[in-house]
């Protein structure tokens, strides 16, 4: 199975194709649309491994914008002692949620690909006579 790991937002991903992501929030983007990651610093498998200095020119990651959302609440309580100083403060980090298609090399060659997703066929209420009474 076929690895990459990508920087965004501050941060380093070990991704594989197919594998659903929380990363911080891409600017400018609305659900179900393609987004490419071009800072690779590292692609390979189990037999080989190449790693950028820092990253590898060429390869890419392909991704699809699932949503963008908000993380649940984190509290920011400040208390003073014998102050009667206190505050309370919330924080809710914004995230976009991305779905990983494609993991190209360097020379541009596919190197996995995430599985298509079929809809699923919608199930219809099958009444009988029994069921009824």
């Amino acid at each position: 199975m076929s690895y990459a790991v990508i920087q965004t937002g501050g941060k380093q991903y070990k991704v594989k194709s197919g594998e659903i992501l929380k990363i911080e929030k891409l600017l400018d983007s609305k659900p179900e649309t393609k987004i490419e990651f071009n800072e690779i610093l590292a692609y390979g498998d189990d037999k080989i491994i190449e790693i950028g200095s820092p990253k590898i020119k060429g390869a890419k990651v392909e991704a699809e914008l699932i949503k963008n959302g908000k993380n649940k609440t984190v509290l920011i309580f400040k208390k003073r002692r014998r102050h009667n100083s206190r505050r309370k403060n919330g924080h809710r980090q914004e995230y976009s949620m991305i779905r990983i298609n494609k993991i190209f090399s360097k020379d541009g060659k596919i190197l996995s690909e995430a599985e298509k997703k079929i809809a699923p066929n919608k199930k219809t209420k099958v009444t009988s006579k029994e069921e009824k009474k």
